[in-house]
């Protein structure tokens, strides 16, 4: 992952978590819907790997968010 875009990173992260709670959704459930494993839906919200445009776009289906709301910083 490249440190340039760290901040965004950690502000995607905080938008998935802030969705996926807001959905009543656990990391673990999340994770299941999107096909992936547990570990890999902590770091993304942790900011530790980036997500693959596959798991955005999947991630936009299940939490029925448009990627601009989930790319959409505060």
């Amino acid at each position: 992952m490249d440190k340039t875009y760290q901040n965004q990173y950690k502000q995607l992260g905080l938008n998935v978590s802030y969705y996926r709670k807001s959905r009543g959704y656990t990391q673990m459930q999340l994770a299941e819907l999107l096909k992936i494993d547990r570990s890999h839906m902590s770091a993304i919200e942790l900011a530790t790997v980036g997500a693959s445009l596959d798991v955005i776009f999947r991630l936009c289906e299940v939490l029925d968010v448009t990627p601009k709301e989930l790319f959409d910083f505060r």
